[in-house]
């Protein structure tokens, strides 16, 4: 299993993010940290193979953070930057730091399970080989780079989209109806459904059917639930 830290200033963000992960086969969260000085901290005391690293945090930069993990006799861990932070300088950092993959949010559980599938693959393949000609370094090296579209389809916008999600995230029911979402989120319902059906066709919430006297189905829909481990 590749043990990982979520780290995200954001509850709820990370709350997703550990979602998230413990739905990949072969990686399990071993903690969740909320600001740079409990990162370092519980990477040294943790010891995890791979950190999910938000840029913003409230006591220092997601930065600063890789910074002091590369110093000298520090942890071997690698990095995925998971931020909405999109300024070159901070991507050409983040590069110069040594960081794996770089996702920007908004995004979706079949983008972030690819970028996981395909580190895991690396980590695999580094495993088995002791030496590497041109064509595996750049068979390895290929491993990063992202396949396939992930840019929002016509219709559906990064603001907005990311409002659905926080109507779910932050529902004290289990499941909402689309006409729920419309009411707390200030949208229309056609609109609070059309952003609910594509969320669940990415798989990054559930649907699920409530049969009443009519005999037409209520469409319900909930956020991934947390699998906390003991």
């Amino acid at each position: 299993m590749i043990r990982t830290l979520v780290v995200d200033d954001d509850y709820m963000a990370a709350s997703v993010h550990r979602s998230y992960t413990e739905r990949v086969h072969g990686f399990e969260v071993v903690g969740e940290a909320h600001t740079g000085r409990e990162t370092l901290d519980l990477v040294r005391s943790l010891q995890p193979d791979l950190l999910l690293l938000d840029i913003y945090l409230p006591d220092m930069s997601g930065l600063d953070v890789i910074q002091s993990l590369r110093e000298p006799g520090g942890p071997s861990v690698d990095v995925i930057a998971i931020t909405s932070a999109k300024d070159v300088d901070t991507l050409r950092r983040a590069i110069q730091g040594g960081v794996i993959h770089y996702l920007v949010k908004p995004f979706f559980f079949d983008t972030f399970r690819e970028r996981l599938e395909k580190y895991a693959t690396l980590r695999t393949r580094l495993d088995r080989i002791r030496e590497a000609d041109q064509g595996e370094i750049d068979r390895l090296y290929g491993l990063l780079r992202a396949q396939g579209a992930t840019s929002l389809p016509k219709g559906i916008s990064a603001p907005t989209l990311a409002l659905v999600l926080q109507v779910l995230g932050e529902s004290e029911e289990s499941e909402v109806s689309a006409a729920d979402v419309a009411d707390r989120a200030g949208i229309s319902r056609g609109t609070a459904r059309r952003y609910l059906e594509f969320l669940t066709s990415t798989g990054s919430i559930e649907l699920s059917l409530r049969y009443g006297a009519t005999g037409r189905p209520e469409h319900l829909y909930r956020a991934l639930p947390v699998a906390h481990k003991s």
